[in-house]
């Protein structure tokens, strides 16, 4: 029972940053949709170290390049979807409010895709990797 808990409050966190990033979007004060391009951003982030799980074999203790790899891409990915709202507010694109609300989703999606990663990570009965 403790996994179905794990998944509804991690949907609940997905649904709160989305809010935001919803609310940086479509507020009468903002009107602009361009924060919504930080959705491939969150799609992407996790791809790499799926991929790199699939492939890596964990008997090893030692580092693994396609690891190391796998979590410097998602690195690159995360500091992108955070560096995008600060460079279209700064170009004036979008506005500063939005931005922080933008910034604020992205903590929490992020947040939420790192917990899936800590809670169904594990080789357990109730894995991510039997989906």
């Amino acid at each position: 029972m403790a996994g179905i808990k794990a998944l509804i409050s991690l949907s609940f966190g997905g649904a709160i940053g989305l809010m935001f990033l919803m609310l940086g979007c479509a507020l009468p004060e903002y009107q602009r949709y361009w924060p919504l391009f930080l959705l491939f951003f969150y799609i992407l982030a996790p791809i790499p170290y799926c991929i790199s799980r699939r492939v890596v074999d964990e008997t090893d203790s030692a580092s693994n390049a396609c690891k190391e790899l796998a979590l410097f891409l998602t690195t690159g990915i995360v500091v992108s979807a955070f560096g995008l709202p600060i460079v279209f507010a700064r170009a004036e694109v979008i506005a500063w409010g939005a931005c922080a609300l933008v910034l604020t989703g992205n903590v929490v999606i992020f947040t939420t895709i790192l917990g899936f990663f800590l809670v169904f990570g594990s080789n357990d009965d109730f894995s991510w990797q039997q989906w």
